[in-house]
């Protein structure tokens, strides 16, 4: 019987019994009627009471309630410019490195043909600096063997000293000459990475006026539209993250210290009492903060509570991303005893799964390693 039937029958049940109290035009006589009956009555509502809210639950096995979240991320735009086109919209489901917006800045686009400008004009410079270091070296080497031959007919008298000397000088500026032009070649190749580098930064830019899907997610706002100037660092898009789903819970330090991060968990959601959902323990917190503006503590009188979150199996979300929203209420139950049996009542059951599947270029993230998929899925939350 689900957890609406039961609730159902409660107020029934109570709504009966009012009207036993107050019908019938003598009052001592309808209560001396209806004495027996009400207080059996009574009995059985407390015990099913009790149980609806987890009174009965084993030893070893806590909860609290708690509210579905998700992980949001926001898209927003390294540089300013105006928004060109925003592809999705408020709702849409979206796949990691799906384009969702672009933006358009004529400046970065006049840079990039700058920049390139000054690739082709330090190649036409290595070009020349490589022609006039082929030239010289060719007079290089007439002037070395031209010096050469003048030292052996220095030492048999066949040449002056001055033509010497001038053979000598020819050969030391070809030298020069071959030097400067390759200094001026290398200064080229210089300026040829710095221009490729320029060229490589402005089009990294102009990448990223290009926005994409960081995760698998759904669209959650849309805070800018096309034809907007948007600055640098403004949100475009808040997309939540539907591969990292959890629920936030709240437990005493009793209990809270007996729970460590990774222990199996279950989750059971208001609109849909009847399916059992299996979750783990992903985030303990190491200080105790004081009950929450909202009370999502079974007693309200407690001061201490350290906050936790129950993260839905991934193989669930995978299967089911499509289907999974945030924001609604509900119960997560957890096992402060290692030996501790799940009861009947909080085994995992799932329903059928849905015959859409995940869309092309989900994130293999969002899969479990060495999970099973499970047989049925969890209803998603109804929207925040």
């Amino acid at each position: 019987m689900s957890f609406r039937r039961r609730a159902t029958i409660v107020c029934a049940v109570l709504t009966g019994l009012g009207g036993l109290s107050v019908s019938g035009g003598d009052a001592r006589r309808g209560a001396s009627i209806a004495l027996a009956p009400q207080a059996h009555a009574q009995s059985i509502i407390r015990n099913l009471i009790a149980r609806l809210r987890g009174a009965t639950l084993p030893d070893g096995v806590v909860k609290s309630n708690g509210r579905i979240e998700a992980t949001q991320v926001d898209v927003s735009s390294k540089y300013a410019g105006r928004l060109a086109e925003v592809t999705v919209e408020e709702g849409s489901s979206v796949t990691q490195g799906q384009v969702i917006a672009r933006i358009s800045s004529p400046e970065y686009e006049a840079q990039l043909r700058a920049a390139k400008a000054n690739v082709q004009k330090a190649n036409d410079a290595l070009a020349a600096a490589e022609a006039e270091i082929t030239s010289r070296q060719s007079a290089l080497e007439f002037a070395k063997s031209d010096f050469e031959r003048g030292q052996e007919l220095m030492k048999t008298g066949f040449i002056t000293k001055q033509v010497f000397e001038q053979r000598k000088r020819n050969y030391d500026s070809a030298v020069a000459a071959v030097q400067s032009f390759t200094s001026q070649r290398d200064q080229a190749l210089s300026q040829i990475a710095n221009a490729e580098a320029e060229v490589d930064r402005v089009q990294s830019i102009i990448d990223d006026l290009t926005l994409v899907s960081p995760r698998l997610g759904r669209v959650q706002y849309q805070l800018a539209r096309a034809g907007e100037v948007v600055a640098a660092g403004a949100p475009i898009v808040t997309i939540l993250d539907l591969t990292d789903v959890y629920m936030t819970i709240f437990l005493p330090a009793a209990d809270a210290g007996r729970v460590g991060v990774g222990d199996e968990a279950r989750i059971i959601l208001d609109p849909i009492p009847d399916y059992v959902i299996p979750a783990t323990v992903s985030f303990v917190a190491a200080d105790a903060q004081f009950t929450p503006k909202t009370v999502e503590t079974t007693d309200e009188r407690a001061k201490l509570m350290f906050r936790m979150k129950l993260k839905v199996d991934p193989q669930v979300l995978q299967q089911f991303y499509t289907r999974v929203k945030t924001g609604i209420r509900g119960m997560g139950f957890l096992r402060t005893k290692a030996d501790a049996e799940w009861p009947a009542d909080l085994q995992v059951k799932l329903p059928a799964p849905p015959q859409a599947k995940a869309p092309e270029g989900a994130s293999p993230q969002a899969a479990a390693p060495g999970a099973q998929t499970p047989d049925a899925k969890p209803p998603a939350p109804v929207a925040k």
